[in-house]
């Protein structure tokens, strides 16, 4: 559509850049009377969330940059070059006075003459102007935005129809993006409902007829699981091996020996990872000599019910019967007194196949809605960087 090219321009000819808040400590974020927008808000959004704006006080007569429609607002400094000056399009007129972070700046357009705002939420995100974006970074464990290298960047400026009519096909990605997102969150909702009714004994939907609900017993885990701990450290952890190495989190790593050839749920015995279950081992696996492994006796307990009852109450248990009031460790008695409901195995397997399936849905990256989401990203990034790959016009 634009064949011979389309005009380019810096963004020092076409507008300016502003600062955000200034001279402002910890307690002006406290109770504040009027709003302004988070580093976060910028970071994940394209386009400016206004539901999601956070309070800072403001004085009768002081003087501080508010933004306004078609400003494109990025943050400054960030850990990684490939995070810095992530963007935030203002495509909403604000109804009232709005600041920005003091650890973001915003441009304004000198004139939005030609410019839809909405092209620019897409075509600052694309993977060219990233790329040139990253050049203008520099830093060794921050990395901060040049802004005099940052105002030398080019943008195009294709004509105002052109503009749109990509607007409109990027939006409908968009738009099935967040359809799915809103899917998700309902099948969560659902997943976390049916749960707590599963699992609470002799609630009225654990079985179809009812007759099953005086059948559930109470065992502390140690009663009916073999619990142990791994033998190695994170650092004896490599990043090709031949069996899985799982430590007190969610990364797994690898190793070229294995200690267990089981099925067991893991569980950190300390760090951030105390409480939480990540882990459903099948198999030849390493494991971290501060994780716990959890091996159901199957007489009486299925290990995937064991699973999904330890996802659904652990955490709270432990914060319940810790000492501390911010729980650093789990000690092994704690775990084998933690208690287990026992319905039938006949039971156990139909809440398993519920449950397993809800999982599936609303977690897993190979199916169900997050693996549509990732592929949806996908191809709206693909189209993106077609659609905004423009030539220089002849001069």
């Amino acid at each position: 559509m634009c064949p011979n090219g389309v005009e380019w321009k810096t963004f020092a000819d076409l507008g300016t850049f502003y600062g955000g808040l200034s001279g402002k400590n910890k307690d002006d974020f406290k109770d504040g009377n009027a709003k302004y927008i988070t580093y976060l808000n910028i970071g994940c959004n394209p386009a400016l969330r206004f539901d999601i704006l956070e309070t800072v006080k403001m004085g009768p007569n002081e003087k501080q940059n508010t933004v306004q429609y078609g400003d494109a607002l990025f943050t400054g400094s960030s850990e990684t070059p490939d995070e810095c000056a992530m963007s935030s399009v203002v495509t909403e007129q604000p109804t009232e006075n709005i600041y920005l972070n003091s650890f973001c700046f915003g441009f304004r357009f000198n004139s939005l003459d030609g410019i839809c705002p909405a092209f620019y939420k897409h075509y600052f995100r694309c993977d060219a102007f990233r790329k040139a974006v990253r050049r203008t970074a520099n830093g060794t464990t921050r990395f901060n935005v040049s802004k005099k290298e940052f105002a030398k960047l080019e943008i195009p400026i294709p004509p105002l129809e052109i503009q749109k009519k990509i607007v409109e096909c990027l939006d409908k990605f968009s738009a099935l993006a967040a359809e799915l997102q809103a899917e998700l969150q309902m099948r969560r909702k659902q997943y976390e409902y049916y749960r707590t009714q599963l699992l609470t004994p002799h609630s009225e939907s654990n079985s179809a007829d009812n007759t099953d609900d005086c059948n559930w017993e109470w065992k502390t885990l140690g009663e009916v699981c073999e619990i142990g701990t791994g033998s190695h450290n994170t650092q004896d952890g490599l990043t090709e091996g031949d069996f899985p190495f799982y430590t007190r989190g969610t990364e797994i790593l690898r190793l070229n020996t294995y200690d267990f050839d089981e099925t067991a749920i893991i569980t950190a015995g300390d760090g951030a990872g105390v409480g939480k279950v990540f882990h459903y081992v099948q198999g030849k696996y390493a494991l971290h000599q501060r994780a716990y492994r959890i091996i159901a006796n199957r007489d009486h307990l299925l290990p995937r019910f064991l699973y999904h009852y330890m996802r659904y109450s652990f955490y709270d248990y432990i914060m319940k019967n810790s000492v501390s009031s911010s729980v650093t460790s789990v000690r092994k008695p704690m775990l084998e007194a933690y208690p287990i409901p026992l319905p039938s195995l006949a039971e156990q397997e139909r809440i398993v196949s519920i449950l397993d399936k809800f999982e599936a849905l609303t977690t897993s990256l190979s199916d169900g809605i997050p693996a549509e989401q990732a592929a949806q990203q996908k191809r709206y990034e693909y189209y993106r960087d077609k659609l905004l790959t423009f030539p220089h016009k002849a001069k």
